[in-house]
């Protein structure tokens, strides 16, 4: 059902994590990726071991807060699929502060990466997606694009913002491209280990059994466990559905 076999897939902050996870993911399901994130190291050994699998992959460089790079990496990619049907927006970052304590700098990184990264790579993609009359984006937001949190380990005001900014812009991407048989939809996640959470969150005890309890399903979210989400926002599942997102928190969010 969720077949993608012939379609090439972009997915942006592929280094680790969710990206690479869903890299994989398009994999199986039969996509040549193109893996974009700034450290080259890191998306070449995830290109060698995709390759293994028989996959047609390419590994760019890129820094999704630069309009240059992201023009050169796209530049690339059509290079060498000569097409884009897939774009994972994934590249993120979460600077911890309230907004009493945040610096301008710090805003400015989260800004600048979760919405102004989705903003360049998408505005070199779509160009080539209306041209072909087709095509799939999934933007990565965040359960904290729609919940706050009092706990002061997971006080993170320009994330709320950033990602809630992710939502928006999603929406008005659906509707302005829906005619040309575009569609742009967003997951949600909550609490997953990551790079950017298993220094942090997952190092306290306190926060994780505060989490634990608050989680109707009592845990952390688990590697993997988005990759069916953004299969089917990726697939002709979805082919009626845009504008739209799916939260993906094991029910936090209802409690």
């Amino acid at each position: 059902m969720f077949d993608l076999k012939g379609k090439v897939a972009v997915v942006t902050g592929a280094s680790s994590g969710l990206g690479a996870d869903s890299a994989r993911a398009y994999v199986k399901a039969g996509a040549s990726v193109a893996l974009l994130a700034r450290r080259k190291e890191k998306l070449d050994g995830l290109a060698k071991e995709l390759k293994e699998q028989g996959a047609e992959v390419l590994a760019v460089a890129c820094d999704v807060t630069q309009e240059d790079s992201v023009k050169k990496a796209i530049e690339e990619v059509i290079e060498f699929f000569g097409k884009i049907d897939i774009l994972l927006n994934n590249a993120g970052v979460a600077v911890r502060g309230g907004v009493d304590s945040l610096s301008v700098e710090d805003w400015n990184k989260s800004m600048d990466t979760n919405v102004k990264g989705i903003f360049l790579v998408s505005k070199y993609v779509v160009p080539h997606m209306i041209k072909a009359n087709y095509g799939k984006i999934v933007n990565v937001a965040s359960v904290n694009a729609l919940i706050g949190d009092k706990n002061d380990v997971f006080i993170r005001h320009s994330y709320n913002a950033s990602k809630s900014a992710v939502l928006g812009l999603s929406m008005g991407m659906a509707c302005s491209y829906g005619k040309y048989n575009i569609t742009v939809n967003s997951v949600c996640p909550g609490l997953f280990e990551s790079e950017m959470t298993k220094e942090t969150l997952f190092k306290s005890k306190e926060f994780l059994d505060g989490y634990n309890y608050q989680c109707p399903m009592n845990r952390p979210g688990k590697r993997g466990e988005v990759s069916g989400a953004v299969l089917f926002f990726s697939s002709e599942m979805s082919s009626y559905i845009t504008g739209q997102y799916v939260v993906i928190d094991g029910g936090t969010s209802l409690v």
